[in-house]
């Protein structure tokens, strides 16, 4: 494949470090308990709802006054998120550390909650390392909203067509895919470092 590719765009969550609710939650309060839970409680929308810009202290509060059935287990949302937002693919971290170490920029494009990015950039040091990272509780929209692609585009300068974007979500790379991006739906690091090689980026 031939492309001139000028920056890498990377998604954090499960393509940089895992995220698995459903899974965190198996392990403290049990699978039954967990899809009951799931099932009286919007944790996705509460959830999208800090992604878009919400505080997600007070999101989380919020959704525990709409529930208080629920409160204990509502809670463990707030108390232990960034407990939930584990383990590092540690592969991965390492593919975009040698793509900067070859003078290729790297942006992060996440749907991430102001607040909870600040929080898993304490924990995580490599989420510092990014040329810009655009989180959309902090621009106030969402991938696979087009605006967030053209803000991207605007503050970074470089064209669609020498963008390479990677998400583990096919419609997120889909609208990326539609405004001129290279994409890779984002499953192994193996896939990833095939696709990056057959741009003539370094893996």
């Amino acid at each position: 494949m031939t492309r001139d590719i000028h920056a890498v765009v990377f998604d954090i969550g499960n393509v940089l470090i895992g995220w698995n609710p459903e899974q965190f939650y198996d392990a403290i309060i049990g699978s039954d308990r967990r899809k009951a839970l799931f099932a009286a409680v919007d944790l996705d929308g509460m959830n999208a709802r800090v992604d878009r810009g919400a505080p997600f202290h007070a999101t989380v509060l919020g959704m525990i006054d709409d529930h208080p059935d629920w409160e204990r287990e509502i809670m463990i949302w707030h108390d232990r998120w960034v407990d939930m937002i584990a383990p590092v693919i540690a592969p991965s971290v390492q593919i975009l550390r040698n793509l900067r170490a070859q003078s290729v920029p790297v942006f992060a494009l996440s749907n991430f909650g102001d607040d909870t990015f600040t929080m898993a950039q304490e924990k995580y040091d490599f989420l510092h390392e990014f040329d810009r990272a655009f989180i959309s509780g902090r621009l106030g929209v969402m991938k696979p909203e087009a605006r967030i692609y053209q803000i991207l585009e605007d503050e970074t300068g470089v064209a669609p067509e020498n963008l390479f974007f990677i998400d583990d979500r096919a419609d997120n790379i889909d609208a990326a895919v539609s405004r001129g991006w290279a994409g890779h739906v984002f499953q192994s690091t193996d896939g990833l470092k095939n696709a990056l090689a057959q741009l003539g980026l370094p893996n």
